[in-house]
C-alpha cells in the first residue's frame, strides 16, 4: 500500500512540475498595424491559427521569420497572429523589414503593456509559437525556435 501511495504521489508531483500548455488560444486584445483592435473573436472559424509571440528586436525572432520566408507557401492556409508587447512603431518596422505586409494571412500587432498573452502562456522568452487546429484547440506549441521542417510538419497537422 505504501508503494502504491508513493507511486501515486510521485506521479502527481511529476505532472505538477511539467508545464501544461493551455488548450485554447490566449484571450488577447491586439492593436494592429492599421490602428484597429482585434481579438480571438475576429479569427475565421474552421481555419487553423498560428500564434507567434515575438519581440521585434529579438535575434531568434528575426531568424525565425528569415528562415520561414523560403517556405511561406506552407503557411498560406493558416491565420498567423504575430503579437508582441513592444511599441507599434517597432512592429511596423519589423513588418516592413521582413516584407510581411505581402502575406495577407499575417496579422501583426501589440498587446501593449498588459502582458496578457505573456501571462497566459507563462512565457519567459521569445519567440513562442502555438499552432491551433480548425477546431480552435492546441495542436502543438514551441517554447524555443523550432527547425523549419518541424514547424511545417506541425502546421500540416492543424
Amino acid at each position: 500500500m505504501k508503494k502504491l501511495l508513493f507511486a501515486f504521489t510521485l506521479l502527481i508531483a511529476i505532472a505538477g512540475c511539467s508545464k501544461a500548455q493551455p488548450p485554447v488560444i490566449a484571450p488577447y486584445k491586439m492593436l494592429k498595424l492599421d490602428n484597429t483592435w482585434t481579438t480571438p473573436a475576429d479569427l475565421k472559424k474552421d481555419k487553423p491559427t498560428m500564434l507567434i509571440y515575438f519581440a521585434p528586436d529579438c535575434n531568434h525572432c528575426q531568424k525565425l521569420i528569415y528562415d520561414m520566408k523560403p517556405v511561406m507557401n506552407a503557411f498560406k492556409n493558416m491565420q498567423v497572429i504575430m503579437i508582441t508587447f513592444t511599441d507599434i512603431k517597432m512592429v511596423k518596422n519589423f513588418s516592413d523589414d521582413y516584407g510581411l505586409g505581402a502575406y495577407k494571412n499575417f496579422t501583426l500587432g501589440t498587446e501593449g503593456y498588459t502582458y496578457a498573452v505573456q501571462k497566459y502562456y507563462q512565457l519567459r522568452s521569445t519567440p513562442y509559437i502555438a499552432i491551433y487546429g480548425k477546431d480552435g484547440h492546441l495542436v502543438q506549441a514551441f517554447e524555443k525556435v523550432p527547425k523549419i521542417p518541424e514547424l511545417v510538419a506541425a502546421v500540416k497537422k492543424a
